[in-house]
């Protein structure tokens, strides 16, 4: 557990350090209006709440739970720091993390850590932008977040395969997230035109690069998942119930 700490950490120096193009990920800074872009951060606030109180509660319950959220925090960071342009849209693919991130410590303290990557990101790579970051922590954290957590919780009770249900959470959390970028950009960029057709423009433009990331996700939850679940089953108790065989 040590030893993966200090590979997290020390990946995450490296991608503060390293330089950063000015070509931006997430949904880049001044592509929303004023209004929309306060709408996103309303939406956001309840939920950065909840999972500050989350991690208060949990933090009582067990010392070691900050120590695991901080190494899921610098994992959410470092695997959506991986930005593949889509032209014209305003934005970028990149995987995100928040579906395997949402299975191991909850979907409420997912939206937090999710949040701080975001905003280091706008501060240090260049990547997303400040006035755009309730936008992008509603896409990300939480639907990304909630689409995973429900997902894992609705195949587990199918009785479905952990790594199976895993899986889920990952894919799914990743092409949720898209789909409400695409909902935030389409209802705020419209103008007299169909905000539907601009939202279905943009999904087809993600397609290329967000399938197959989807299907990454959920390669590396299913495998994150069981090696937590085989190495420290006692750091997702208070999560998910385990009654995997």
């Amino acid at each position: 557990m040590r030893r993966c700490l200090r590979f997290i950490i020390l990946g995450l120096v490296v991608l503060i350090a390293w330089p950063a193009s000015a070509r931006a990920m997430h949904i880049s800074e001044g592509i929303l209006p004023a209004p929309w872009a306060g709408l996103w951060f309303v939406v956001a606030i309840p939920f950065v709440a909840w999972g500050l109180h989350d991690i208060k509660v949990r933090s009582r319950q067990d010392p070691k739970y900050k120590t695991f959220l901080a190494m899921v925090g610098a994992a959410v960071f470092i695997i959506s720091c991986m930005p593949i342009p889509i032209p014209g849209v305003g934005t970028c693919s990149h995987p995100c993390g928040t579906g395997l991130a949402a299975i191991l410590i909850g979907p409420g303290p997912t939206v937090v850590i999710t949040s701080i990557a975001l905003l280091l990101q706008a501060l240090f790579l260049a990547h997303g932008g400040l006035t755009t970051l309730g936008a992008n922590i509603v896409s990300m954290g939480v639907v990304g977040g909630l689409a995973g957590y429900m997902s894992f919780r609705v195949l587990k009770t199918a009785r479905l395969p952990v790594a199976l249900a895993a899986f889920g959470a990952g894919a799914i959390a990743d092409w949720a997230t898209y789909a409400s970028t695409s909902f935030e950009l389409s209802s705020a960029l419209h103008a007299d035109g169909s905000m539907w057709g601009m939202f279905a423009t943009i999904m087809v433009a993600f397609v290329p690069t967000q399938l197959p990331l989807g299907i990454f996700e959920g390669l590396l939850s299913a495998a994150t998942y069981r090696f937590v679940l085989a190495r420290r089953p006692e750091l997702l108790k208070p999560n998910v119930a385990q009654t995997e065989a």
